[in-house]
Order: C-alpha cells, then sequence, then structure tokens
C-alpha cells in the first residue's frame, strides 16, 4: 500500500510492568519462560566473595563459561571451587545429578535460590548451561564502562525453577551466501541464540550469489564462487554483471575457520547444521566449474536472484557432478560433527532438465515420467551419498514432490502441508513455515520498515505452533527462526530483524504451550530490551507502533481500528495533517468516525507519558483501497 513521507519520533526505552494472568512474577523476566516456577521471599545476595562450587570436570567446565560471564558483565573475579571446599557462607552451587532426574531429561535443570545459596543442578553439562542463561537473566544488564565503578552487590530473587525443553531442535537459520558475514560476526550470533536457548544454527553456506566454505581440491569454489560485482540498493533491482567488471564482493570461511566456529558452537552447547543447497541455487558452484549444468554455459556469480534464463542447477545426469558432490560432502562431513547435513532441494527449475539429452536419456531408463520424479531421483542418491559420510539428510519441503529419499528430514517452508505430508509418511520433520518464522519479512508498519518482502509481527511469531492438528508429535523434532539475507546487507541490520521475533520462537520452542500467554511475554521482552541495549545489540520496536487498520461499518461508510502489539499503550491521533502527541485525542478503543473533509490519519503511542512509537501515518484513500481489496478477497 502507498504511503506518504512518515515523520519519525525519537522514543525512550521505557519498562513498566503489566497485568496480565499467568504471569511469572513482576520481579522476574526469563525469555523462554520456564515450565515450573515458583517465587519466594527474599534475596540472594551476589558479591564478590560469593563463591562457585562446582562438583565432577562436567559441572567444572560449566561453572567456569559462568564465571567468565560474571567477570565479563559485572566485573567480579570470582574462583571457580571444587565440592569439598564448602566453607563458603554464600556460594552458587554446580552440580551433574548422581541419579538422573528423568522429568527434566538432557537439557532441563533444577534452579534454587534461597538467602544463602544459589543451588544449579541436571543430569548433564548441557542442561547446567542452560540454567546459567536462566540466572543471568535473573541478574541487571551488564555495566559497560570502568570495572572501578561498577555496583558490586547484586540481589537475586529467592525462586525454585524445573525446567526443560518441549522439543529437541529449536533452530535459528542464517543465510551467509545473499551477505557474507564475518567470522566475528557468526560468534556473536552465536553468543545470541544461546541466551536464549536455542541449540542448532543452521548455517546456510550456498547459493547463487556466494559459495562461502573452502574445499580443498575444488580451488575455483572460493576463487569464483565466493566473489561477485558489488551493487549497493534495492536487492532485485541491481544491474547484471557487465563485461569485465571485477567481482570483488565477497568472502568464504577457511576448514580452519570452520573448525573455530564450529568449536566456539559446542562451547555453547549449539549444533551447527551445513547446508550445501543442491541441485538447485547452484550457480555459484555451476560459475566456478560451468560442466555441472545442462547448458554448461559460462556463468557470472549474480548479485541478485537468478534470472530464469540462468541455469542455476545441477544435471542429474552428468558424472562430474556426483564426482565433486562426493567431494564437496566428504569434507563437510569431516569439518562439522553434528549428525545431519542440510542439503537444500528447494525451488528447482526443472525444465532445464527436460531440454538435456542426457537427463531425458536418464529418465527413459529409469522410466520416470516427471521432472519431480527426476529430483526425486536425485535426492534418493544424494541420501545413499549422504550416509556413506556418516551422517542423515535434511532437505526443503520440495523433496517429498516426487517420493521422499527413505531416511530423509523434511524442513517445511512453504506453510505447514510439506511437513504434514512427510510426517504422515513417518519421516521426522522441522517446522520453519515462511508465514510464521521467516524473520527477513518486514516486522511491523511498512511506511517505517526497511524495504523487504511480505509482514510477519512478533505477536504472529508467538503464535506459531509447529505440531499441526492430526499430527503425531513424536516426529516434529521442533522448528527455527530462518533469516534469508537478500535485503540484509550488514550486521546491525541482521541483529534488528532477529530482536525480539527470535525471543519469541525461542518460547515457542523451549516452553510448555499451554503456557503461553501474549500479555506477560511482551512484559519480559520490554525488559529485554535494557539487556540489548547493554550489549549494543540493535533491535526492532514495532511493538509499540500504532496499527492502522480500515473497517466497515453498518452504514457501509470506512471507519478506524487502532490497536498495538504492546498491551496497555495508549494511542493519540490527527486528521488534521499535524503531529499527535498526548495533548490530542486519544483513542479510545472505539472504531474512529472519519471527519469530513479528512485525508488523513497520523498516529504515535504512548507509555506512562512518554512516546514509544514510531510516528504511522496513512493517506485514507489508501486506508479505502485496502479495504475494498479485503472485500473483494
Amino acid at each position: 500500500m502507498k504511503k506518504f513521507v512518515i515523520l519519525l519520533v525519537t522514543s525512550f526505552a521505557i519498562s513498566y510492568g503489566y497485568s496480565q494472568t499467568r504471569g511469572i512474577g513482576d520481579s522476574v523476566f526469563i525469555i523462554p519462560r520456564p515450565v515450573s516456577f515458583t517465587l519466594q521471599k527474599g534475596y540472594f545476595i551476589l558479591k564478590p566473595e560469593t563463591a562457585i562450587i562446582s562438583a565432577g570436570k562436567n559441572a567444572t567446565d560449566v561453572s567456569s563459561f559462568l564465571s567468565e560471564l560474571l567477570h565479563e558483565n559485572y566485573g567480579f573475579s570470582i574462583k571457580n571451587n571444587r565440592e569439598k571446599n564448602l566453607s563458603a557462607k554464600s556460594f552458587i552451587s554446580l552440580s551433574i545429578n548422581k541419579s538422573a532426574n528423568k522429568l527434566i531429561g538432557d537439557e532441563g535443570y533444577t534452579l534454587r535460590v534461597t538467602a544463602q545459596k544459589v543451588v544449579l543442578s541436571a543430569n548433564t553439562s548441557k542442561g547446567l548451561f542452560y540454567g546459567i542463561q536462566t540466572l543471568m537473566q535473573l541478574l541487571p544488564p551488564k555495566y559497560n564502562g570502568d570495572v572501578q565503578t561498577k555496583i558490586n552487590r547484586f540481589h537475586i530473587p529467592c525462586l525454585n525453577i524445573t525446567d526443560y525443553p518441549r522439543f529437541g531442535y529449536r533452530g535459528m537459520m542464517l543465510d551467509v551466501s545473499r551477505h557474507f558475514f564475518t567470522k566475528d560476526f557468526i560468534k556473536k550470533y552465536i553468543d545470541e541464540m544461546a541466551k536464549y536457548k536455542f541449540n542448532v544454527f543452521h548455517w546456510h553456506l550456498t547459493d547463487d550469489q556466494g559459495w562461502r566454505i573452502e574445499i580443498k581440491g575444488l580451488p575455483e569454489l572460493t576463487k569464483v564462487g565466493a566473489w561477485r560485482v558489488p551493487r549497493t540498493g534495492r536487492y532485485g533491482t541491481f544491474q547484471e554483471p557487465q563485461p569485465d567488471e571485477q567481482a570483488t564482493d565477497g568472502g568464504y570461511y577457511t576448514q580452519d575457520d570452520i573448525r573455530e566456529i564450529v568449536n566456539y558452537a559446542k562451547q555453547r552447547f549449539i549444533d551447527i547444521l551445513p547446508e550445501i543447497d543442491v541441485p538447485a541455487h547452484s550457480l555459484a558452484l555451476i560459475a566456478s566449474y560451468p560442466n555441472l549444468s545442462c547448458t554448461q554455459e559460462k556463468y557470472a556469480v549474480t548479485p541478485q536472484y537468478s534470472p530464469p534464463d540462468i541455469d542455476d542447477v545441477l544435471c542429474v545426469a552428468n558424472d562430474s557432478t556426483w564426482l565433486i558432490l562426493d567431494k564437496i560432502f566428504t569434507q563437510v562431513a569431516e569439518l562439522f560433527p553434528y549428525e545431519y547435513i542440510h542439503t537444500g532441494g528447494d525451488e528447482a527449475n526443472r525444465s532445464f532438465w527436460m531440454k538435456d539429452p542426457k537427463d531425458v536419456a536418464l529418465m527413459q531408463k529409469e522410466g520416470i515420467t516427471k521432472p519431480a520424479e527426476l529430483q526425486s531421483y536425485f535426492e534418493k542418491k544424494l541420501e545413499k551419498l549422504i550416509i556413506s559420510k556418516g551422517k542423515k539428510m535434511i532437505g526443503w519441503d520440495e523433496i517429498v514432490e516426487g517420493g521422499l529419499a527413505p531416511e530423509a528430514v523434511v524442513m517445511s517452508w512453504r506453510g505447514m502441508k510439506g511437513g504434514i505430508e512427510a510426517a504422515k509418511q513417518g519421516h521426522e520433520v522441522i517446522m520453519t513455515p515462511i508465514l510464521e518464522t521467516y524473520l527477513s519479512r518486514k516486522q511491523g508498519d511498512p511506511s517505517v520498515e526497511p524495504f523487504g518482502p511480505g509482514l510477519l509481527r512478533l505477536t504472529t511469531c508467538y503464535q506459531f505452533e509447529p505440531v499441526p492438528d492430526g499430527v503425531d508429535p513424536k516426529y516434529i523434532l521442533g522448528g527455527q527462526a530462518s533469516t534469508w539475507t537478500e535485503r540484509i546487507p550488514n550486521y546491525r541490520h541482521l541483529e534488528y530483524m532477529t530482536w525480539p521475533r527470535a525471543m519469541a520462537i525461542s518460547e515457542v520452542l523451549w516452553s510448555p504451550k499451554s503456557s503461553r500467554n501474549w500479555n506477560d511475554f511482551a512484559r519480559r521482552v520490554e525488559q529485554h530490551f535494557k539487556y540489548l541495549d547493554a550489549d549494543s545489540v540493535k533491535y526492532s520496536r514495532s511493538m509499540y507502533d500504532p496499527i492502522v487498520t480500515a473497517v466497515k461499518a453498518e452504514d457501509d461508510s470506512m471507519k478506524i481500528e487502532l490497536t498495538t502489539e504492546m498491551p496497555g499503550l495508549s494511542i493519540y491521533y490527527t486528521f488534521d495533517g499535524t503531529d499527535p502527541d498526548n495533548f490530542y485525542a486519544k483513542y479510545s478503543r472505539v472504531p474512529l468516525d472519519i471527519p469530513k473533509g479528512a485525508s488523513e490519519i497520523r498516529t504515535i503511542s504512548y507509555s506512562h507519558g512518554h512516546v514509544v512509537s514510531r510516528q504511522i501515518n496513512y493517506l485514507l484513500s489508501d486506508l479505502k483501497k485496502d479495504l475494498e481489496k479485503k472485500k473483494n478477497q
């Protein structure tokens, strides 16, 4: 919808508690919400003299991580002590259960805070690590500046927590092909994931726009495939590479970089799922080795979506295809210890196969009559290759078409349909539907949001339900937030598109479905903005922005409704072309009549007397067009 120029309003980081049902306590803001939580009277005082006591090597390794966090955030230099040293009057105890607590499983933990001690226990070091993430959220945001001026005592509320995840797969996907992100940025991304108990980093390493992983013996992949001509502006409008233009935009990760990042993630109990996207989205591979496509033409790596006349699909019947895929996946399997490899499989332009004599001959030989069945042939052969490397295969839901490979896991992105079909065939599924989990979509009003496809509000992320009706939950491994970076050219914008929506998905994947409560979650998100500010993480505040909607009255006239995602805000508005503040008319939750002669509405949100939103303006003519479109749909 077309809108006119918007006046942006400076907003303040305001934090207030809101009334809610089933809240977890006005002074506690844990995300994702724990399974069981009981707030007690009193506080434990964390101070420099507090001791950290660990029992056993596994607990000691995690307690060292806690010690580092306390030093990094608050300047504390707390030494780790073995269990035998219990003389400290104030201590934090970390221990592995000698007899496993079946309720909490491998990733759960129990946390008990009294006035004298903090006791964190789990069945595994992974569970202890997640307990530490909860403990850190009971402390204030870190202090920036001179350590000597920092407060040296913090109050942690007394409480009892029993916590464990709903799903075993809790992922975040990052596309580094469309825009390359450095090794240090990847580490920072992993750090932010760990704070919200995500446990799989899905790393989309290859696509038409760039090849990002070093493969020994295939030097052209990083010499040619990792680079494209530089372009700045609106993705999709870029000029294609010109003759003799230098390809200088891009980059790749060496195998040493990969090992370093894998080890870094392992220390934070995050597995890395590598993705090598084939048979389509393979232009960077084909630009490096032109004999792999059906046309065998020489192409340049594209700075945007591949034009339809460019063949970015591997030739299925070409022996060279399989020789190179074997070399690639052999090294990928060696670099990444995670049990799965993602092999893509999405959006293949199968028309090139139907024009290729070798692929047509292969179809005739195998009795294949449809292009989708030829892709199924490809996926089944690829799965055998992946299994031969000691791994399991994951593919996008297009691999369901034409017949699934026997042991393949399906990642469902085009809604739930592909995942439902795969689950009913007895295949495991990871849900990442585009309308609920794609963080590359705009998250607020298009008039004030950066350019991007579609709309995905924070509330919609929070409503995401990975287990569809009628599907056995045992086949749903979990879900993930997916971020494609066509329109995300730098890390600051990546952060903006990620937070706070990834918090909502973390709670969906970790916490019990029965405990989901939007008002309580919004209250906690507001407090977490302080943590993001302290860490200099950019985030979106669109949850505060007014949502302007045209509605049809009984007399067929148009009226205006105003809402916000954040509960408890006051919305002010004007119809006279002036900029509203809290001295103007306040919306009373009743649809507004439009004054005669008015041509626009301007809106803004306040919390407790302070402006918290951007100003959202609409031409009434555009709202009327939008209403007519809805009427005709």
